[in-house]
C-alpha cells in the first residue's frame, strides 16, 4: 500500500505533483449508467481553485478538467474514469531557495527523511493542490448519491483565525469567498487583510454535513462511518482536529443531555452527529474540521539545512494566508467518498435495502 488510494468499492487513485505537468485520479467502482459529463464536475472545481479572490493565493490555475476514459455516450460505462487536471502556471523559480532547507510547519523533512529526497516545487506530492483530484472525484460521488437517495453535501466556515463566525443562512456560504455563512463579511475581510501585509498566517474551522443520508451505513467494529469519515478529514492537509456532533463539548455535557433521546417522529436533538455505534441514524451527518495556519510565511523560522546546519527560513512565493479558505468543498468531497463507499458496501450486504423511521 502506498498511500495514494481512497476506497475499496469506490476507489479513487490520486496522481501527480504540484508542478508536474498535470493532477488527477483514476476512479475505479462507479456504478454504469450515471450521468456524467464535464460540467457536472467543473463547478466543484471552480469552488475550490485558487486566484478567486484576494484571500488565497493567486497561483493562477483554470483547473478545468478532462474526462478521458469510463463514460460513453453521456453515461458511466462501469469502467475506471480517469480525470485530468493540467497544471498551468507552475513557478518552481520560487522554490530554489528551499532546495536544500525544511521549512517549519511543512512536510519537507519528513519526506526527505522517508524517500532520501524531495520534490521541493511546491511541496511536490505534499502540496495542497493535489486536493483538486479529490474534490472532482468527490463531485461524481455527490451526483450518484442524490439521485439515489437524494442526498446533499453543504459546508461552511465556522471561525477564521481568532474570528468566531455566527451561522445565519446556508444560501450567503458560495455568496463570498470565506464560504461564510454570514451576509456581512466585513470583519473577515479586515482581519484577513492585516493578516496579509504582516506576512503571518491564521488557521480555521469548518464543518460540514450530508442530509438524507440512508439508515444503517457502517460497519462494526473497525469500519464504523465515523471513524471513516475521521480518517478521511484527517487526509486532508493541514488539517489537526476532527469532531463528530457534539465533538469536544461532550466533554461538559451530562448524560442526561447528551443522548439523543428518540421519538415517533424522530430524533430529538443529534450530539451523535448522525451515527450511533458507528452506524448512521439517518440524521444529518454533521462533522468540523480544525485547520492549521499556513506554514508557508513571509518571517524567518529558525530551521535546518540537508547536512543538519541551522538556517533561517522565509518562504516566497503565491501561498494563502489562510488554507481554511478553500477548504470546504474539499471537505465536502471528502465526506462524500465516504458516504459513496459504505452506500456500495450497504447495497452489496443489504441488497439496497432502504431503511426508515420509525423502523418497521
Amino acid at each position: 500500500m502506498s498511500g495514494n488510494t481512497f476506497g475499496t468499492l469506490f476507489a479513487v487513485t490520486n496522481f501527480g505533483e504540484s508542478h508536474g505537468p498535470a493532477i488527477g485520479c483514476v476512479i475505479d467502482g462507479c456504478p454504469p449508467g450515471l450521468s456524467l459529463c464535464v460540467e457536472d464536475i467543473q463547478p466543484e472545481l471552480d469552488r475550490r481553485r485558487p486566484g478567486t479572490s484576494k484571500f488565497v493565493t493567486q497561483r493562477n490555475e483554470s483547473d478545468t478538467v478532462q474526462i478521458l476514459s469510463g463514460v460513453y455516450e453521456g453515461r458511466t460505462t462501469g469502467t475506471p474514469i480517469a480525470l485530468l487536471i493540467p497544471n498551468e502556471d507552475q513557478r518552481s523559480k520560487d522554490y530554489s531557495g528551499v532546495m536544500s532547507t525544511f521549512r517549519p510547519g511543512h512536510a519537507d523533512y519528513t519526506y526527505h527523511q522517508k524517500y532520501g529526497f524531495r520534490d521541493p516545487r511546491g511541496g511536490g506530492r505534499s502540496s495542497a493542490r493535489l486536493t483538486a483530484p479529490t474534490v472532482a472525484a468527490g463531485a461524481v460521488a455527490k451526483k450518484w448519491l442524490y439521485e439515489q437517495y437524494k442526498t446533499v453535501f453543504r459546508g461552511c466556515m465556522t471561525q477564521i483565525g481568532t474570528v468566531q463566525i455566527p451561522f445565519e443562512s446556508w444560501d450567503y456560504v458560495d455568496k463570498n469567498p470565506f464560504f461564510a455563512p454570514i451576509h456581512q463579511t466585513a470583519e473577515l475581510e479586515r482581519y484577513m487583510e492585516d493578516l496579509r501585509k504582516s506576512g503571518d498566517s491564521c488557521g480555521a474551522k469548518v464543518r460540514v454535513t450530508a442530509s438524507n443520508v440512508p439508515v444503517g451505513l457502517g460497519e462494526p467494529l473497525y469500519d464504523k462511518l465515523d471513524a471513516d469519515i475521521a480518517w478521511a478529514m484527517m487526509g486532508l492537509n493541514a488539517v489537526k482536529g476532527v469532531e463528530i456532533g457534539a465533538g469536544f463539548k461532550s466533554v461538559a455535557h451530562l448524560g442526561s443531555e447528551h443522548g439523543d433521546e428518540l421519538t415517533p417522529g424522530g430524533f430529538k436533538t443529534n450530539n451523535a452527529g448522525g451515527v450511533l455505534g458507528g452506524i448512521s441514524t439517518g440524521q444529518e451527518l454533521d462533522i468540523s474540521i480544525a485547520i492549521k495556519p499556513t506554514s508557508s510565511i513571509l518571517i524567518h523560522k529558525e530551521s535546518i539545512d540537508t547536512q543538519g546546519e541551522s538556517v533561517q527560513v522565509m518562504t516566497k512565493g503565491r501561498h494563502d494566508p489562510c488554507v481554511g479558505i478553500r477548504a470546504t468543498p474539499i471537505a465536502e468531497a471528502l465526506l462524500a467518498l465516504v458516504v459513496m463507499e459504505h452506500a456500495l458496501r450497504q447495497r452489496a450486504q443489504c441488497a439496497d435495502v432502504i431503511r426508515t423511521f420509525p423502523p418497521i
